[in-house]
């Protein structure tokens, strides 16, 4: 009986402990709404545009990153030019969501000649240092578009070979 219960409590505490640690990024889609999940972008000029993909529940940072990337040469290809350059990069992080506290339960057993034991130890983690998973919210760029043959610069992207990569590297994942 007491084994049971034991062994119950800890693939409860396996459950809490893996559900307590997911973070969704959403796919790749246009924004429902101003502060909604997914990409949005605000013309600035008539070639310059801030471009914005918003986790508001929090996503991967580098996964935002690239899915404001992929909408920028999505774009740039919507207004028939080849690259595009970018002039800021924001990365919101302020507040995100990061890997909350971890509940665990153990168990164990051990034999002593005539007498033995049994033990259940329980734990609650609470993360001081590092994060493992650079979490935010919303990672943005400010690009404008290029005309006549891309720079040889880091931070002009030739639109058509950046959106073949996100999307190869993202189906791949």
């Amino acid at each position: 009986m007491i084994r049971t219960i034991i062994i119950a409590a800890s693939f409860a505490g396996a459950a809490f402990g893996v559900v307590g640690c997911t973070t969704a990024t959403p796919p790749y889609a246009a924004a429902t709404t101003t502060a909604g999940a997914g990409y949005a972008e605000q013309q600035i000029e008539s070639n310059r545009y801030s471009v914005t993909f918003r986790a508001p529940q929090g996503g991967d940072a580098n996964l935002l990153q690239d899915y404001a990337m992929l909408r920028a040469a999505d774009l740039t290809l919507a207004h028939n030019h080849d690259w595009f350059w970018v002039d800021r990069r924001a990365l919101d992080d302020e507040g995100a969501l990061h890997q909350g506290p971890t509940f665990g339960i153990g168990v164990g057993g051990a034999s002593f000649g005539r007498h033995s034991a049994a033990g259940v130890g329980v734990g609650l983690n609470f993360p001081i240092g590092g994060h493992s998973e650079h979490v935010a919210r919303a990672a943005t760029v400010e690009i404008r578009f290029g005309e006549g043959p891309k720079p040889d610069d880091v931070n002009a992207y030739d639109a058509h070979s950046l959106s073949t990569n996100i999307r190869a590297r993202l189906a791949s994942q």
